[in-house]
């Protein structure tokens, strides 16, 4: 299926009439969603694969719930778009976050965005209705990953020394073997890495891709600590956020772990021309990994 804006500007006029004549500009990057700002103020979701379609879902049920108790903007549905002949799947009308995503531009302010990011993680980590969908595609029980991560660690090993690879096997154990979190069910996002947040003058300035939310580990989050962030500036995030136990520390380290041998995997694949691959996540993926081991050996 061809993504263009002419498509786009079709399912504008056949569904929202009222928006077509905005400005129409493709936004590049995107890796479950295709893209494109509208106007000034809205940009438009095209999902990008049949299963992104349910994750769209989940987004448009509960970040109208989420958001209003948020400090950071996110980009809430404002309209929804129903499959057609012209496009098989659901599809949204969101609000535009302004700003670049944090694989294309850095955090030069760092205190400043580790207080931001800790800010917004304590207003979303609350409890979660029993409804709420449990145990998102990037959280859940981070033990049941061993494949994964035995998997995505072999993909990337070549550019690994001996040393790096056998400590990410031992914060990987680590993390595998901590104690599961037993607290009450918490709101997560599910899915924080570089692209899915949005600097702005050199800081944090919003937060995209809620398809993931779900009640679960907040450990998932706090990977965010080594994935977004200077290594200077994880002090003042865990001073702003609050305790952290030891066994929610290990599961933390351990999704960092396997998002950044995600991210370099994505990486090689834009390297050998293979479908999916994403040429700025590897060095982010590599950069976290550094992060999660110069604060394991600290």
């Amino acid at each position: 299926m061809e993504f263009s804006t002419v498509l786009v500007r079709s399912l504008l006029r056949a569904q929202h009439p009222d928006l077509a004549g905005l400005e129409l500009r493709p936004v590049p990057g995107g890796w479950v969603n295709q893209l494109w700002r509208l106007g000034e103020e809205l940009a438009v979701r095209l999902p990008r694969a049949p299963g992104a379609s349910s994750l769209l879902r989940e987004e448009g049920r509960w970040l109208p719930v989420l958001a209003p108790r948020l400090p950071l903007p996110v980009p809430v549905p404002v309209r929804a778009g129903e499959p057609s002949a012209c496009f098989p799947r659901p599809w949204a009308v969101v609000t535009w976050v302004p700003g670049r995503s944090a694989d294309r531009a850095a955090f030069t302010r760092g205190e400043d965005a580790a207080a931001r990011l800790a800010g917004f993680l304590r207003a979303l980590h609350r409890n979660a209705p029993a409804e709420a969908p449990e145990h998102c595609g990037h959280g859940g029980i981070l033990s049941r990953r061993a494949g994964d991560f035995q998997e995505r660690l072999r993909d990337v090993a070549d550019t690994l020394t001996g040393e790096d690879a056998a400590d990410l096997r031992t914060v990987w154990g680590e993390a595998a073997a901590a104690d599961r979190w037993s607290g009450a069910r918490v709101w997560v996002h599910g899915d924080l890495h570089p692209a899915n947040v949005v600097v702005a003058d050199g800081s944090l300035a919003g937060v995209l891709d809620f398809g993931d939310v779900c009640a679960g580990d907040p450990a998932t989050d706090l990977a965010a600590v080594w994935l977004l962030l200077p290594s200077a500036a994880a002090p003042c995030f865990f001073r702003s956020y609050g305790p952290v136990d030891a066994a929610t520390m290990r599961r933390a380290r351990g999704w960092a772990v396997l998002r950044g041998l995600s991210l370099m995997r994505l990486g090689r694949a834009f390297e050998r021309g293979l479908p999916g691959g994403q040429p700025l996540w590897g060095q982010a993926g590599r950069t976290a990994l550094n992060r999660v081991l110069t604060d394991w050996r600290a």
